[in-house]
């Protein structure tokens, strides 16, 4: 197998760079065209590798493409899910090279959707393909490849509560998270949940003067400030009632564990440039991005903010504000305890309306699991080494919506790195790490079958 692999490591190289050509940014209208034309490009070489029924499931938003392989009713099945949708590029000028022209340097891929989720979503392609070419697939396989995942998968669960009986199961497998470095090797245990929210701040009924009108009505911008630095106190907690009281508290012997996976705090600061790190008191920087809720403005605008000077006290401010969230927390609670306490700490010279937009609840998959146990001895395979179980601060909310709604768990192996710059300008992904998962993803699908013979 490994002898394919490398035989053909170019020809899967060019394929990935042909489909990070396409710019298939699922959050503007205008890249309508190039999303579906992704969806085909998928489309087309499933077939090629060998699988069955490969096709576009048309959505009220963007297609999803399906294909599986049956070799056995009788033997578990993995589906495969995925996503061809990326980020917008902007802001163009920071990237070195052309965000949809992908080029190779120092053993990077450098385009937008290289590790996310491109990249890692055709490794599972190219696996499949070397399986199929060496008559190895071990098990049944179905994909499952979306591209409306960076705008919240808005239409994912539709589909999937309209197709249970095609999607059933024994395991789901995605590649959309990473790993601790090339030569430490991880899983992901656990995913934060996500309650996203847009505030907007009104005073008066137009821009004013503010000469004119300056001291004497509420600024929405100052109001707002205020109301977003009040939510957090001193120890960077934060102070909205009841938002602390579901979460989980690990124990002393888990932080212990946690706190074995490799971590320089300088080369963390060194990485960001940062002086210094941030964060909620009594928890390491590890803790504080994986098993600890938090709550970001991810966006703050209003007023006159071109060029020169404009002297206006706005008519509206805005904000985008996101909270991670742990287990025991749900997106429905956090989001009611959200909005009900920033509408009521504003002054009344405002008027403020908060508007929801998508959710995810937090998951953990255990690591005694079947799925989690393949994945671990796969990469102790291909790296030599046991993967160490890691929390991911990040969120997929369709890991809770799959359980719920198919009631089939999903093992997170992913190979890119913190480093890849995801959702930032110069994203890339390792050649090594492209590989890697083409090599080990094929004795997943071998661990797993055997391991779920036994259960």
């Amino acid at each position: 197998m490994k002898n394919y692999i490398e035989q053909h490591k170019d020809r899967f190289i060019n394929e990935l760079l042909e489909l990070l050509r396409i710019p298939s940014v699922s959050a503007d209208a205008a890249f309508k065209g190039d999303v579906v034309k992704a969806a085909e490009y998928l489309k087309e070489k499933l077939a090629e590798a060998g699988a069955d029924n490969a096709q576009l499931f048309e959505t009220a938003g963007n297609p999803i493409v399906y294909a599986d392989k049956i070799i056995d009713p009788a033997l578990p099945t993995v589906l495969v899910y995925g996503h061809y949708d990326v980020q917008p590029a902007d802001p163009y000028e920071l990237w070195d090279s052309p965000p949809f022209e992908p080029v190779i340097k120092d053993g990077n891929i450098y385009a937008r959707g290289a590790c996310d989720d491109k990249g890692q979503t055709y490794m599972h392609v190219k696996a499949f393909e070397t399986m199929m070419q060496q008559n190895s697939l071990p098990c049944n396989v179905k994909f499952m490849i979306e591209g409306e995942e960076e705008v919240g998968s808005v239409n994912l669960a539709t589909f999937v509560k309209e197709n249970k009986a095609r999607l059933q199961a024994d395991i789901i497998v995605i590649s959309d998270t990473g790993m601790l470095a090339n030569d430490i090797p991880s899983v992901t245990s656990g995913l934060r949940g996500l309650s996203y929210h847009e505030v907007e701040v009104t005073g008066p009924n137009r821009d004013l003067h503010s000469g004119l009108y300056g001291g004497a009505v509420a600024n929405p911008i100052n109001i707002l400030c205020k109301l977003i630095a009040s939510l957090h106190d001193e120890n960077n907690h934060i102070t909205i009632p009841g938002f602390y009281d579901k979460v989980e508290e690990l124990s002393q012997e888990e932080r212990v564990e946690m706190a074995r996976a490799p971590f320089s705090l300088d080369a963390y600061k060194a990485a960001l440039d940062l002086p210094d790190v941030h964060g909620e008191a009594g928890y390491s920087t590890m803790e504080r991005n994986s098993i600890r809720p938090t709550l970001d403005v991810n966006g703050i605008w209003g007023g006159y903010t071109g060029e020169g000077a404009k002297t206006v006290i706005p008519s509206k401010a805005y904000a985008k504000i996101s909270m991670r969230l742990v287990p025991h927390q749900t997106s429905e609670e956090i989001s009611e305890l959200f909005q009900k306490h920033f509408e009521s700490i504003a002054p009344p010279s405002v008027k403020v309306v908060v508007k929801p937009h998508h959710g995810g609840e937090p998951v953990v998959t255990p690591t005694t699991s079947a799925g989690y146990q393949a994945a671990a001895k796969a990469m102790e395979d291909t790296f030599g080494k046991k993967p160490v179980p890691v929390r991911s601060g990040g969120s997929i909310p369709i890991v809770a919506m799959f359980k719920s709604e198919l009631g089939i768990d999903t093992v997170l192996m992913g190979f890119g790195l913190d480093s890849d710059a995801i959702h930032s300008p110069n994203e890339h992904f390792g050649v090594f790490n492209f590989m890697k998962g083409i090599e080990t993803i094929p004795l997943f699908y071998k661990h797993f079958a055997q391991l779920h013979g036994r259960s």
